[in-house]
C-alpha cells in the first residue's frame, strides 16, 4: 500500500499528515521545523511513501534537501496553485492545510518546482545583498537630497564620488545642519564600502565561470546579469524548449478567455522578479548601444511599429531564450546571422 504526506511548514513547528491510497488519515502531528524532528515521522519503516508535499516557502529549501537525503520522494509544490486548492477548505488551519496538502500528493494535482542547488541559493545570496546594499545607499541620497532642499540648499547633479563633498560643502556654513547631516554620510560611506567588496566578489566568480562568460557575449549583458541568470535558471535541463523561458520569467502576455470574451493583457510578472528587471535593463542597453546586431534590428524594427517600450519587453524575452540556448549547446552569440567561412 502507497502513502502519501503533506507537510504545512511554519517557522517553529511543522503540521504533518499521513494518508494511504484510499484517502484514510493514518497519523496527524505537529514537530518541530527541523529535518531531525521530520524524518523521525517519516522515517517510520512501516510507511511507504509514493510522494512527500511541502509549500514552497522560506524553509522549503533547507527542509527539501535533508529529506531528499534522506532518499524520500519530497515535492515542492508552487505556492500560488496550493493556495488556489486549498482555498476551497472553510475552516483554514495548519491541520487542514497538511491534510489538503497530503490529498494534493495522493491525487496528483500539484505543481512541482525547482528547488535550486546550493551553490545557486549562495549565489542568490550574493546577489539580494549587493541589490539590498544599493537601495539603502540611495535612499539615504535621496533623503539627504529632499531634506536639504527643504533649507534651499539644492545638490544638483552630482556623482556617486562626489556625492559625500557636495553635501558638506552645502552645510559647512550651517552647523547644526552639518551635525545632522553626518551621521547619514557616515552610514552611506559604509554602504558604498561594502558594496564594492560585493561587486568585486562577483566579478570573481564570474571570471572564473564558464557559462557566465559565454553569456556575457551576448550585447547588452553584462556580470551582474549574467550571474543572475546563471543563479536562477540554475538547471538548464529543467527547460525542455528554450522558448518556455520568456514565459518563466514573467515576460509573455496574460490571455483571459471565457465565452465571448478573449484579450490579451501586458506582461504576467510571474516568476523571479529580479531576473525579469536584469533582463529589461539588458535590453534597455542593447538599444541605447551604437553596437548592431541582428538582435538589435529585430527590436527596432517592432520599436518602429508597436513603440519602444513593447519593444524593450520583447527584447528581454529573447534574450533569455537566447541565452538558455548559449549555455545549453555550448556557443557565444552570433552577431550576425551569415554562416561564417570557417563553418560554410
Amino acid at each position: 500500500m502507497d502513502h502519501f504526506a503533506g507537510l504545512d511548514v511554519s517557522v517553529k513547528e511543522t503540521s504533518v499528515c499521513i494518508l494511504d491510497d484510499t484517502g484514510k488519515i493514518l497519523k496527524e502531528v505537529k514537530v518541530a521545523s527541523e529535518p531531525q524532528a521530520l524524518l523521525k515521522v517519516l522515517g517510520n519503516p512501516a510507511y511507504r511513501f509514493k510522494r512527500i508535499g511541502l509549500e514552497a516557502g522560506p524553509l522549503s529549501q533547507w527542509l527539501f534537501s535533508a529529506l531528499a537525503e534522506a532518499e524520500l520522494p519530497v515535492i515542492c509544490v508552487e505556492t500560488r496553485h496550493m493556495q488556489a486548492v486549498l482555498k476551497a477548505q472553510i475552516n483554514k488551519t495548519d491541520r487542514n492545510d497538511a491534510r489538503g496538502i497530503a490529498q494534493m500528493m495522493r491525487v496528483g494535482v500539484y505543481r512541482p518546482v525547482h528547488v535550486k542547488t546550493l551553490r545557486s541559493q549562495k549565489l542568490r545570496m550574493l546577489l539580494t545583498h549587493r541589490k539590498l546594499l544599493q537601495s539603502k545607499a540611495i535612499a539615504i541620497e535621496n533623503d539627504l537630497r529632499g531634506t536639504l532642499r527643504n533649507f534651499g540648499l539644492k545638490v544638483g547633479i552630482v556623482g556617486m564620488v562626489r556625492f559625500e563633498a557636495r553635501i558638506q560643502e552645502l552645510v559647512e556654513t550651517i552647523p547644526d545642519l552639518a551635525i545632522l547631516v553626518e551621521p547619514l554620510l557616515v552610514v552611506r560611506r559604509a554602504l558604498r564600502e561594502q558594496i564594492i567588496i560585493l561587486h568585486r566578489r562577483l566579478l570573481a566568480i564570474v571570471r572564473d565561470d564558464e557559462v557566465c562568460r559565454r553569456l556575457m557575449t551576448t550585447p547588452g549583458v553584462g556580470p551582474v546579469v549574467a550571474l543572475t541568470y546563471r543563479a536562477t535558471v540554475d538547471v538548464p535541463a529543467r527547460f525542455r524548449k528554450s522558448k518556455s523561458v520568456g514565459a518563466v520569467f514573467g515576460l509573455t502576455s496574460s490571455r483571459y478567455q471565457s465565452g465571448e470574451i478573449d484579450w490579451s493583457g501586458r506582461i504576467s510578472r510571474c516568476g523571479d522578479e529580479m531576473m525579469r528587471v536584469m533582463l529589461y535593463e539588458a535590453a534597455q542597453s542593447m538599444l541605447h548601444s551604437k553596437k548592431w546586431s541582428w538582435l538589435k534590428a529585430w527590436a527596432m524594427q517592432i520599436a518602429r511599429r508597436r513603440g519602444m517600450k513593447k519593444a524593450i519587453v520583447a527584447l528581454a524575452r529573447r534574450l533569455a531564450v537566447i541565452m538558455h540556448r548559449i549555455w545549453v549547446d555550448g556557443t557565444e552569440f552570433r552577431w550576425t546571422r551569415e554562416p561564417t567561412a570557417t563553418a560554410a
